[in-house]
């Protein structure tokens, strides 16, 4: 969608449709279950607990990163990676109220 298209969408909006472009693949659903399960910052751990490859999770720690769900910090020659609480509560609360929108209108 082109940068043009999008300023006519409200903010929510394109907040909820960031977040679920973050969501919409198994392996960064599968990189957030581990650090919500740790509860923790955690760097080399993440490829440890997957059947990717180290770029490849790089990359889709990327794409949560930008999406505001994680943040990394540097601990020395290491990135440590744990959800953002902030931004995970905003999109918690935009995800449930889009989803709430069927029963509040009665979905057919």
């Amino acid at each position: 969608m082109g940068a043009s298209k999008t300023e006519q969408y409200q903010e929510d909006e394109k907040l909820l449709a960031m977040y679920a472009k973050a969501l919409a693949h198994p392996a960064r659903i599968a990189i957030l279950k581990v650090l919500l399960k740790k509860q923790a910052c955690i760097c080399g751990d993440i490829v440890d607990e997957l059947p990717l490859s180290q770029s490849t999770v790089s990359q889709h720690l990327k794409e949560l990163k930008e999406a505001g769900l994680i943040s990394g910090e540097i601990e020395g020659v290491k990135v440590c990676y744990c959800i953002d609480s902030r931004t995970w509560e905003k999109a918690k609360t935009l995800i449930t109220g889009f989803m709430d929108l069927c029963d509040k209108n009665g979905c057919c």
